[in-house]
Parts: structure tokens; C-alpha cells; sequence
């Protein structure tokens, strides 16, 4: 008989482990608890919900500008501000703090073409400001500064006197706008200054001071502009120096405070300024030659002309690109009696040089560098290289030995086309004509082009004073 197997009536049989079963069950668990751990840091994020990444605010870039203005990095201020412009292109108040820098940037220019260029700049930046703003006292306070300074730049004298319009009519409505805008009587009495109606720019500059006034850096600075107009470098300097203590990191007062007691002839106090100015630009890295040329200037009026040579050159190795700063080594050999040194820096500034010229003004042996210059434009800021060039050219001529009387015949017509009425260099062109005998009614052969600066980085500007509108240039003492 056949019989079944033996079947458990009572309980449900219990089944054999299967080891891959449990192995996968752990597995899963182990998974879960590392999902749930990593969503509660943050780690892993929701589907379809964007995964955060960390942005700037707006307030943080204005913030990095301010810090970067504090530290006296005007460049570095104004990238942050149009940083800060990316995010709030309608920001009228950013605009106008951004342009506001750009000006002060352009007191450390010395070319005409850089400071030109810088102010363009600003004028473009309140322009916007004022179409998103029109009514606003600050931002019309702020597009009359950028308009006098384009007023006081070297431009034909139509838009000089354009410019300074309407500057005058912006400053105008700011304060009619709010009459409690210190910055706007600031700015108003400083293109009044340059319109030489001084009581009413006394008056404003007054208005401006009170009421914390003073504790404006731009206030202080207007205030000693206007006394140094007045020629009173004394007051002039005291709040240049007030601007300097609200503002203690801009190297453009430092160096007009050093230019100030310069003028005093208190030389030793200059040299100190103009070393504040060097070594603050050490400290934040940046390669800037303005306080060696002015240090340069001071040894020359001391009658040190080995000290001038040395802090001259040193301009000129932190920047080699600018035909400026060859025009302002080259004036300052030529007050040092390094009359062939002096020839060599001016031909690179007034009539460019090549490669190989820029090396030998340099005394750069060998010539490793490719620097080629271009020739500075005629301008009243320029003029000074030009005819110390041809009077270098003029006494250091001998006949039958060099062409220098032809070179300087050259320039001599170029400065008699554009300052003919001008008696004060005049005087100093026809004294060098006579030396060569040059007949300034001869036509003259064509002039050889001169070469043409290309793939050269940036220039950096060298020494110069904040620019004040004078109508002749000063000639050489």
C-alpha cells in the first residue's frame, strides 16, 4: 500500500534561509538609511527643484567696491561696482558711486588720451543714471563733476565751454532739487572757480562746509583746489591734508600735497608725501611710477641729479609702455644736464621710436624687450617735451657731424603751427631757431612717419599734477 509523506498538520512548515535573499534585503536597507541621511544634510535634493548654488548679492559687490575705494585700488572699486551694476543695471545710486571713482581714477592719468578715455567713461555710466533717475539731486550732483572734469580736459575749447554748461546747469537743478546737498555746492563752486567767478565760489565752497560738511572728502578737496587757485599753498595744503585723513588711502592727494610743498620749496616734506604715495601702492601691489617722477622732480629742484636719474628710471622700468613717461624722464634729464639721455627719451615721447631706440633710451643691453612707442599728440600738457627736445637738439648740434638742426627744425614748425600765439614758448622756439639758423618760413622736406606702437600692453600713467586749467603752459624755468 502506498502511503504519502508525512505532512505537519498544526504549524506551516518554516523554509530553508536563502543567504543572496537576505544579502539583498540588507542591501536595500542600507541604501535607504544613506538616501534619508544625505536628504536631511542637504545632500541629495528633490527631483525637479533646481539645486541651489551660492550667488552674490548685489550689497556684496558694493561692499567689496567701498573696501577696494578705502584701500585706495580704484581699479579694483570700480570692477566690483560693475559687478554690482550686472545684477541692478536700473541702480541709479550704484551708477553714480561708480562714476564718481572713475573720476578720481583719472586724476592718477596723465596722458590726455587716458584721462579722456577714463572720463568718457564716467560720462556714459551717469548718463544711464540720469535716464533712470532724472530728478535724482545725487545722481545730477554727481553727472556735473564728470562734466567739469571733461570740461577741464584737453579738448577743443567749443567743448570745453559746452561741457562746463552744462555742468554748471546740472549743478544747478541738484540743489534746487535738495538744497541740504553738500556734494552738489561742492561740485557747483569748483566750475564756478574755473569760470573765475570766485566770490560766488567762496559762497558755495562755504555752503558745502556746513553742517558736517567738512567730514566730505570732496568738500576738503574742492576747498584746497580753490586756495591753490588763489595761490594761497599754505590753507591749500591744510585740507588737502583734512581730504587725505576722511580719505587716507588715495595716493592722487599725496602726491598734490607733495606738489604743493614743493611749490614751497620745502623739499624734504615733499620727499616725505610723495614716499607716502610709494610705498601705500606697494602695499596693495600696485606698479605705479607717479611717486618716483615726482620724487624725481624734487631731486632736480634740490640740484641732486644722480638721486633724479635713479627714481626717474625706476618710473620707467615700472612702466616702459607709455610714451609720457619717456617725455617726463627725458625733461627730467635734460634739467640734470644728461643732455643725450635727454634726446633719446624725448624722440621716443614726441616722435616715437622703434624697438631698438626704446632699448638704447633705456640702456637696456642686450635688447630683449619688443617695445615699440608712439609718438605723444601735440597738447599743451605736451608741448613741454617738444620744444625741450628741439632745444636739446639745437645746443647739442654740430655742423657737418649731425642732422639735429633739421630734426629740431621739424619740430619747431609742428609747435609754431599750433601755439604761434603763445609768446611765452615762443620765445624759448626762436631762441633755439636762432642757435641753428633755421628759417621758420622754409617748407620743409616730409616728415618720415613715425612708427606705429602695436601688441604693447596698457600704458600706466606717470607723474602729474591734478590737472587745474591754466591758459598758456608754464615754460621751462
Amino acid at each position: 500500500m502506498y502511503i504519502d509523506e508525512r505532512k505537519n498538520l498544526f504549524r506551516n512548515p518554516r523554509g530553508s534561509s536563502n543567504p543572496y535573499f537576505i544579502m539583498a534585503i540588507l542591501l536595500v536597507v542600507v541604501t535607504l538609511v544613506a538616501v534619508v541621511r544625505a536628504f536631511a544634510q542637504g545632500e541629495i535634493w528633490p527631483p525637479f527643484i533646481p539645486t541651489p548654488t551660492p550667488t552674490r548679492t548685489v550689497n556684496s559687490f558694493v561692499i567689496e567696491g567701498d573696501t577696494h575705494f578705502e584701500a585706495g585700488s580704484l581699479e579694483k572699486a570700480i570692477q566690483s561696482y560693475q559687478q554690482a551694476l550686472l545684477l541692478e543695471p536700473n541702480n541709479a545710486l550704484i551708477r553714480a558711486d561708480l562714476a564718481t571713482i572713475m573720476v578720481y581714477s583719472s586724476y592718477t592719468m596723465t596722458t590726455d588720451q587716458e584721462r579722456l578715455d577714463r572720463l568718457n567713461q564716467a560720462l556714459e555710466v551717469i548718463d544711464i543714471a540720469k535716464a533712470d533717475a532724472p530728478n535724482n539731486s545725487v545722481v545730477l550732483a554727481v553727472r556735473a563733476n564728470v562734466l567739469s572734469s571733461l570740461a577741464n580736459s584737453n579738448l577743443p575749447e567749443a567743448d570745453r565751454t559746452e561741457y562746463r554748461n552744462q555742468a554748471e546747469s546740472e549743478a544747478l537743478l541738484a540743489i534746487q532739487l535738495d538744497d541740504a546737498n553738500q556734494l552738489a555746492k561742492a561740485y557747483y563752486a569748483e566750475i564756478l572757480m574755473d569760470q573765475f567767478k570766485y566770490e560766488q565760489s567762496n559762497d558755495y565752497i562755504s555752503q558745502a562746509r556746513e553742517n558736517g560738511g567738512e567730514n566730505l572728502m570732496d568738500v576738503c578737496r574742492i576747498q584746497a583746489y580753490i586756495y591753490e587757485m588763489f595761490r594761497d599753498y599754505n590753507l591749500a595744503i591744510e585740507w588737502y591734508k583734512k581730504a587725505s585723513d576722511i580719505a587716507p588711502n588715495l595716493t592722487f592727494l599725496y602726491n598734490r600735497i607733495g606738489v604743493l610743498y614743493r611749490y614751497l620749496e620745502q623739499f624734504e616734506t615733499a620727499l616725505e608725501y610723495f614716499a607716502k604715495a610709494a610705498g601705500l601702492n606697494n602695499q596693495l601691489g600696485i606698479a605705479d611710477p607717479i611717486p618716483y617722477m615726482a620724487i624725481a622732480n624734487t631731486y632736480i629742484r634740490m640740484g641732486e641729479a644722480m638721486a633724479a636719474s635713479r627714481n626717474a628710471y625706476r618710473a620707467l622700468e615700472i612702466n616702459p609702455y607709455n610714451p609720457d613717461t619717456y617725455g617726463q624722464v627725458g625733461v627730467i634729464y635734460y634739467r640734470a644736464r644728461n643732455y643725450e639721455g635727454a634726446i633719446q627719451m624725448l624722440r621716443c615721447g614726441v616722435m616715437g621710436c622703434d624697438a631698438e631706440q626704446s632699448c638704447l633710451a633705456r640702456e637696456e643691453d642686450p635688447c630683449e624687450s619688443d617695445i615699440v612707442i608712439s609718438p605723444l599728440p601735440l597738447t599743451n600738457n605736451t608741448v613741454l617735451y617738444y620744444y625741450i627736445y628741439g632745444s636739446a637738439l639745437a645746443g647739442l648740434h654740430r655742423p657737418g657731424i649731425d642732422d639735429n638742426c633739421a630734426e629740431a627744425a621739424v619740430v619747431f614748425r609742428m609747435i609754431r603751427e599750433k601755439f604761434i600765439d603763445n609768446p611765452d614758448v615762443m620765445s624759448i622756439v626762436t631762441a633755439s631757431e636762432n642757435i641753428c639758423n633755421i628759417n621758420p618760413n622754409e617748407v620743409l622736406p616730409t616728415e618720415t612717419p613715425a612708427p606705429t606702437q602695436v601688441g604693447t600692453p596698457t600704458p600706466i600713467p606717470t607723474e602729474t599734477p591734478m590737472f587745474i586749467p591754466t591758459l598758456t603752459p608754464t615754460p621751462l624755468p
